[in-house]
């Protein structure tokens, strides 16, 4: 079966980006590649000879749709053979299950490799990753909002936290994040499907989310409520542009900025409370 790769890209990418993969989803497009400036989407030749895709210019920030068709193949041997082990300098190897091979660092995650979500390839899950061996995580509560395939809720256990909360909006999320949870045998992380209403009423010492930039803003006012005083807060899921914009807004909401660390221009960001 033949495939159709749609690529869309944006002259402003927050928030018509993610509108655009929800409609897409919701049409029966199977994955989703984020670009920097863009979006990456695919499906059935066959399908999507049927759909009306004109709504697509019309969502906001879009600045050009064209689509190319990809001849059939083996596409789990395809996406495996594509998937290379992420390496966060000698700390930890985030792998898939059928890599095999010995690896020198010192810490291991293993994920299964889902088309549709991230998988610790992104510069903003690297940064974040590596930013928690920096931390003293032992006997610390976690939230890990938006886990999607659970990588950090997973490192997060490893190094040492006595609870985390994972929960996702994404329903496939949900259910890869509680599988790669059972494959590297987690006890203390809690997956759970839904948005921030799942965490009103809840406390935590240190607070992950890898979100992009609108939902941050919109998310501030329940994360000051649920992070203790003194607790920390790393924010990731942006640009290096949008920093400023970020410690501004978190400052209304009791935030005090820390610290910024860039990856080919994405950035994470470092707050207390």
């Amino acid at each position: 079966m033949n495939y159709v790769e749609l690529n869309v890209e944006f002259s402003q990418i927050h928030p018509g980006r993610d509108v655009l993969i929800a409609l897409l989803d919701q049409k029966g497009f199977d994955s989703f590649v984020e670009t920097k400036t863009g979006l990456k989407s695919y499906t059935s030749e066959n399908h999507f000879d049927t759909l009306d895709l004109n709504f697509v210019k019309t969502i906001e920030g879009v600045a050009s749709v064209d689509h190319k068709i990809i001849a059939d193949q083996n596409w789990n041997a395809k996406w495996e053979e594509n998937f290379d082990p992420v390496l966060v300098e000698d700390k930890l190897v985030i792998k898939a299950p059928f890599h095999t091979q010995t690896f020198e660092q010192k810490m291991e995650v293993v994920i299964q490799p889902q088309m549709s979500f991230g998988t610790g390839h992104h510069q903003t899950t690297w940064l974040i990753s590596k930013r928690l061996f920096d931390l003293d995580v032992e006997g610390k509560s976690v939230l890990d909002m938006g886990t999607g395939t659970g990588v950090l809720a997973i490192l997060a256990e490893k190094l040492g936290a006595d609870s985390i909360f994972a929960p996702d909006i994404d329903e496939w999320s949900y259910n890869n994040a509680l599988e790669n949870v059972g494959l590297n045998k987690c006890s203390k992380i809690e997956v759970a499907l839904g948005d921030d209403k799942l965490i009103e009423g809840r406390c935590f010492d240190l607070l992950i989310a890898n979100i992009n930039k609108n939902i941050l803003f919109q998310h501030f006012s329940v994360y000051s409520k649920c992070l203790t005083k003194g607790g920390k807060m790393l924010i990731s899921g942006f640009f290096e542009t949008d920093t400023n914009d970020l410690i501004v807004e978190a400052a209304k909401h009791g935030f005090i900025f820390e610290q910024t660390f860039t990856k080919d221009e994405w950035a994470m960001m470092q707050f207390s409370r």
